[in-house]
């Protein structure tokens, strides 16, 4: 199964847990109950472009300390679990709810360009990672002194526009918020 642009990484499977084939997946939904049971997945290794994955249908999800459970149609032994640890689980995102307005999924946001109202370009984002209040970019750019790193939370006070057309989050920081 080829995974084009609508394709989306949740997770990623980390362990296995008892005999019967469930795995231990690390979740990168902003919620569990985004691994619903029928939902059909990819699973294909992390970075292997060659890789086009394998899908599988979830017959049966839990919540399990800070990630989710998981058994797969098809996967019903310790084994056969043990050959998917480290694979990255992905869903057709024309499977999951639509986004609010203001709403982004953070595959989406990855590469696009952050230019702020006073300091101009301020790179690409590198990552996002969440914390108790707002999630948060990691914008990089390689200037003539090195690699320049600023994190910026998405919260509207900070955040004015993101243009996925365009590829660009234009941001107001506060004077002094980036320092050389």
């Amino acid at each position: 199964m080829e995974c084009s642009d609508t394709w989306l990484t949740i997770g990623k499977i980390t362990g296995v847990h008892g005999l019967g084939g469930n795995l231990k997946v690390w979740s990168w939904a902003q919620s569990p109950d985004t691994f619903t049971q029928g939902l059909a997945v990819v699973l294909k290794n992390e970075g292997d472009p060659q890789d086009l994955g394998r899908e599988y249908i979830i017959i049966k999800t839990g919540r399990y300390k800070k990630g989710v459970l998981l058994t797969l149609e098809g996967v019903s032994t310790r084994e056969a679990s043990e050959g998917l640890v480290g694979k990255l689980v992905l869903v057709d995102k024309t499977n999951l709810p639509d986004l609010d307005e203001d709403t982004w999924y953070w595959q989406d946001l990855i590469g696009l360009t952050v230019v702020d109202t006073c300091e101009g370009k301020l790179g690409k984002v590198a990552q996002l990672f969440p914390t108790g209040a707002d999630d948060i970019l990691v914008v990089t750019d390689k200037t003539p002194q090195g690699k320049q790193e600023v994190l910026i939370p998405m919260n509207a006070a900070f955040v004015k526009d993101v243009n996925l057309d365009t590829g660009v989050i234009t941001t107001e920081l506060p004077e002094g918020f980036i320092t050389d």
